[in-house]
This record gives structure tokens, sequence and C-alpha cells, in this order.
């Protein structure tokens, strides 16, 4: 059986069903700013032009509304950057980007305009991003990032936890991806051993049950069933999964195939993206509302990375206090505070 190509552009848009013709015309602008690709898997996800599923890979005339407050870096990667590749924000973890590469391209993406070209991180930054590791004993977590990591090589995959592995104060590689549910058929045997010979988690980015198909399924149990731990990101998208019984059936989702639902994302200021957006004091709500409804270990942590690269917070009061109007009062993790307006709805 010959195995189905991912979608790419807007023309493979338009023959795929997922573009009328005629929006094709208003969408060219979107496609010269931004990447567009979805994989095969997704596509047989999607149930319904404008679904769930479909909203976060499909291009969208909004995308071209920039508001004032987006950003092009909105959770300050380049503010933190000491090499090439490196993202140092916190004294104990670094971010690598190993490749600006993705299997699908989301429309909300908070690296949307670094994302999409070609390749990994070259050899002399990488060499340099790991010696800037190694002479900083404090740095005890890798996170790599991307791009998505998993479209690499498993040959690759190997030899970088191998280099990791040799730097003796780094006691913990985590992995973040959308592979195992965009395109679980890069989950195989050779990149499973690949991640069981290291000291790894695997955090998988997922947003909708919609997405969790057999396929996927099996891939996150190839993961399990090797002794890979796994948790999930998500993020807070409105019109796709801002209720409560769209988080509540993800999360279970995610439980049923032993993924411990670690992160809800209140979704980024990436320019283009507000029509994605909800308002914090929603977000707390749908919180609330699944309190009681699901058990504790379904329930992620609902979380702002503060514009600027001050952090992540979790959007409770210590760290989120409402001053009206749709203004809140954000104190990232070293004490400093922080203004945050709302999107008008």
């Amino acid at each position: 059986m010959t195995e189905q190509r991912a979608i790419n552009g807007l023309a493979e848009m338009v023959a795929a069903g997922l573009v009328a013709p005629e929006a094709a015309p208003a969408l060219a602008p979107v496609e010269e700013a931004f990447r567009i690709r979805m994989t095969a898997a997704m596509r047989g996800r999607v149930l319904g032009v404008g679904d769930a599923v479909a909203r976060q890979f499909v291009p969208e005339a909004a995308e071209m509304i920039i508001r004032e407050e987006e950003l092009g870096d909105p959770i300050g990667d380049e503010a933190h950057s000491p090499v090439t590749g490196l993202t140092h924000r916190y004294p104990d973890r670094v971010i690598l980007h190993v490749t600006k590469t993705c299997e699908v391209y989301c429309r909300f993406c908070f690296r949307r305009e670094a994302v999409g070209e070609e390749g990994s991180l070259p050899e002399k930054d990488l060499v340099a991003a790991l010696d800037y590791i190694a002479v900083n004993p404090a740095i005890r977590e890798v996170i790599l990032t991307g791009g998505d990591p998993l479209v690499l090589s498993a040959r690759r995959i190997k030899g970088l936890m191998e280099r990791l592995s040799a730097i003796a104060h780094v006691d913990q590689v985590r992995i973040h991806t959308r592979i195992p549910v965009v395109a679980p058929e890069k989950v195989t045997a050779e990149m499973v051993a690949a991640l069981r010979a290291a000291r790894v988690w695997v955090v998988v980015h997922t947003n909708h049950a919609q997405e969790i198909g057999a396929a996927a399924e099996a891939a996150l149990a190839r993961l399990v069933e090797a002794g890979i731990p796994l948790l999930s990101q998500s993020v807070l998208l409105r019109d796709i999964n801002d209720s409560v019984a769209a988080l509540e059936a993800l999360f279970r989702r995610l439980m049923a195939c032993r993924v411990k639902p670690y992160y809800l994302h209140h979704c980024d200021l990436a320019k283009g993206t507000g029509h994605f957006r909800t308002t914090i004091a929603e977000g707390q709500a749908l919180m609330a509302g699944l309190r009681g409804r699901i058990s504790g270990p379904l329930i992620p942590t609902y979380v702002l990375d503060i514009p600027g690269g001050f952090g992540k917070v979790p959007l409770v009061r210590d760290h989120a206090e409402p001053l009206g109007g749709g203004l809140w009062r954000i104190t990232d993790w070293q004490g400093g505070q922080h203004l945050y307006r709302d999107p008008e709805r």
C-alpha cells in the first residue's frame, strides 16, 4: 500500500477539498507569509470542512489581521539565546532548537514566522550549543524542540541522545513533538529504540480528541510499552476546544492512551492568531468547570507564556490579577510584574 502524501500549499488544499476554489485568491497572502502543510493522517481525521481538526491546519484570511500587541517572537526565544539554536530562560534547563521543520504547520503556532526552513541545526551551531551546555553545570535538563525534533531520522536522534548523555550534569532530556499524533507512521521501531536508549520524556502536542485516531493510539502505545513516559501539551483555541466538553473529551482520550495531560497553554500573541485566542477569564472558567467532572490526573496546568520572554506562569490567583476591562497583572516566576490585555471578543 502506497503511503499517502502530505498536503503542501494552497493549491493542494484546494485539490483536497479543504479550501473552496473561489476562496483561494484571498488566501494567497497567507501562503506568502506562513507555511502551509497538513499530513495525510490529519486529513484523514477531518470529518467536515472547518471542523476542529481542519481549522488547525487550513489557512484563513483572518491570519492577515495583525493586532498591535502581536509579536514575531511572542515568548522571547531570541531574548535568551546565548548561542544559535539555544534558549536559556531558566537556570536549570535549556531549549535546543534542533530543526525548524515540522510535519504540519499549525495556523496558531507561536514560532510561525521562524518554522518552515529546510534541514536541521547546522553541525557547527549544534557543537556550539552542546559546548555551552557542557560548560554550564547548572543545566540539568535539555528540551528538544523546533520545528519538530522527531522529523529527524532515528539515526540522528540516537546520535544526539548519545552526545547529550556524555554531558555528566544533564540528567533529563525532554522532547516536544506532534509526530505521534500527526504522523504516527514515523514512530518506527528504530525511533522507539533511539528514544528508549536515552533518559527521555516525550511531550505530545494535541488539541482535540478528534485528532487521535487508531494509528495515533498505536504510535503512543509503542512509546509507552517501551518504557518512555508521555506527557501532553495543548493550546486553548477559540471555537476548536474552548468548551468543557471538548477539553474533557481530549483529556480522557489522552489518559486512555496513557498520556498525562501536562499543560494547557493560553494561545500566544503570535502574529495573525487573534481569531484563535480566548480571554484568560474564559480559560479560567473552563478549568473550574473541569474540576469535579474529571479526576486530578486528567487536569493539566493552565499557563501563560508571558510575552517578551519572562517565562511561563500558571493562570491562578498568585500569578494573574484581573484589573478590569480585560487587563491583567501577571507576576512571573522571579516576582516581576507585567501587564497583559485580553483580545476584544
